[in-house]
This record gives C-alpha cells, structure tokens and sequence, in this order.
C-alpha cells in the first residue's frame, strides 16, 4: 500500500471526515533535502471533521500525527496539515 493510501485510510478511520484529500507534493521537492528518491516524502493533508471542534489547533495537529503512528510519520519527511474543524 502506498504511503498516500495509508494516510487516506488512516485518517478516514480515525476521524470520519466529511472532506479528506492527502495531496503527494513529492514531486515539487525532487533533489532537495529529504528527498529519498522514493516519490513519497512529501504530503500535504486537507481534513475537515466534527472531531477536530472541540480542540486547539496545536492539539489537532497531534491527535493527526497521533493517528497517523510514529512508524508512518517516520517515513515520511514533510507533512503539511490544513485541519478544519466542522461545527
């Protein structure tokens, strides 16, 4: 499975989002600094979910890196988050 699926499947199950969209940005940073060749070092997330309303923007930010697990975070070198909560 690759890595944008498994943020997709991850964050879907844990949140139940009303928007996901896990956005692969690898290709902009090809030849830079954390660039591992791979084609999957670079992610931009966009999530919107009712579960992300009653928390700050620093506590929303860990509880997806949370979901996510240290061995997938670990693998990944950039992660940009846009977390919308939904009242």
């Amino acid at each position: 499975m690759s890595i944008e699926n498994e943020i997709t499947a991850k964050l879907a199950a844990e949140f139940a989002p009303v928007a996901l969209e896990v956005i692969n940005e690898s290709h902009l940073h090809a030849g830079h600094s954390g660039d591992d060749g791979s084609g999957e070092s670079h992610f931009r997330v966009v999530i919107q979910s009712a579960a992300f309303t009653p928390m700050s923007r620093v506590a929303r930010h860990r509880a997806v890196h949370t979901a996510l697990g240290k061995d997938l975070v670990a693998r990944i070198h950039a992660l940009s988050l846009d977390i919308t909560p939904v009242a």
